[in-house]
């Protein structure tokens, strides 16, 4: 029995194991609101929330693990946002297409961005971010101001893709870069990008290229914001940038909060933190008439959850998390020698 369950805490521990395990229980939300049983908006809340939460993850190795600040998500979101309609609506190709197309764009700017950082450092480079976010929604919105994708148009291996489909493609695309981002962050990669966030002096004296390092961190961010774009147009397929707060500020702060809250350390913390900024309003508060009469309300508390985060909580709910089962494992050992005592 004792083997067994040191079986299972080890499959439960495995980082492979918690996202399989965390990408079926949303597919079966999917098939339980396809058998009626749960309501097509919350299924579609959650995808757009996971969204989000692919975006974010590039930020939480962009600002927890390499210590580079950005302010330029919205921006980057953007490329992918369009790179995505103009592929897929006006030359009519396929995803995988749309797909090089993003990862092509984005590897240029996040390059760009990268050799820009080793000049600039820490809130200026956050401005600078943040005017080059600017120029590319100016420029996007001088193109096209409206995109919309027809959902003819959508094609994955010659299948057309509806909502329900755009749903599961965004499970599969959060499972595998969530995958391969705890894969570098354990590798020598990773532990190089944390060495350059501790120092940049004491990591170039341990032959660590800031040069190389930094420009990995900016693409790989960059990639994930623009990958966060072409899935929002899959999944939602239009976007009008007169109205649409998506390539504004306000979602590089949101970014930024969900990273803050959640743990700028912590993958599965930062998803958490994107739930919190995007599941809860979206899922839930959305349906309250106080919440719907005041909008601004949310923007609020999450204003307050960042302020006592990073008073109290550093390193966001993932450090209380981590507090929390010491705690619980120090009261069942405690529990443990006390009826080891009782019973000699």
């Amino acid at each position: 029995m004792q083997k067994r369950k040191s079986r299972i805490q080890a499959f439960l521990s495995h980082p492979l194991s918690q996202i399989i395990l965390f990408v079926l229980i949303l597919a079966v939300i999917q098939l339980l609101s396809a058998a009626g049983l749960i309501s097509n908006s919350l299924v579609f809340a959650i995808g757009n929330t996971l969204i989000y939460a692919v975006i974010a993850i590039g930020f939480c190795l962009l600002l927890g693990y390499s210590g580079l600040a950005s302010l330029g998500t919205a921006g980057f979101i953007g490329l992918g946002a369009y790179s995505a309609f103009y592929v897929m609506q006006e030359f009519g190709m396929p995803y995988i297409v749309a797909l090089l197309a993003t990862l092509v764009v984005s590897i240029v700017i996040g390059v760009v961005v990268g050799f820009i950082s080793l000049r600039i450092e820490g809130i200026y480079l956050a401005i600078l971010t943040l005017g080059l976010a600017e120029i590319l929604r100016n420029l996007l919105m001088a193109m096209k101001s409206t995109v919309q994708i027809e959902i003819e148009k959508i094609r994955l291996f010659g299948l057309l893709m509806d909502t329900r489909g755009g749903y599961f493609l965004i499970l599969v695309t959060f499972a595998v870069l969530f995958w391969l981002t705890a894969n570098l962050i354990d590798s020598p990669t990773g532990r190089a990008m944390l060495a350059m966030k501790n120092s940049t002096s004491a990591a170039q004296a341990m032959g660590i290229s800031l040069m190389k390092y930094r420009l990995l961190a900016f693409v790989i961010s960059t990639v994930f914001a623009a990958v966060g774009g072409l899935l929002y147009m899959m999944y939602v397929r239009t976007m009008t940038t007169a109205t649409s707060t998506l390539l504004t500020l306000t979602t590089s702060l949101n970014i930024l909060g969900a990273v803050i809250i959640g743990g700028a350390k912590s993958l599965w913390g930062t998803t958490f933190g994107v739930f919190i900024i995007y599941g809860i309003q979206s899922m839930f508060l959305s349906r309250i008439p106080f919440f719907i009469e005041n909008p601004a309300f949310m923007t609020m508390v999450t204003g307050v959850l960042i302020i006592l985060v990073v008073m109290f909580f550093p390193g966001g709910f993932a450090q209380i998390a981590v507090q929390l089962r010491q705690r619980l494992k120090q009261i069942a050992a405690k529990k443990g020698k006390e009826g080891g005592s009782d019973g000699g």
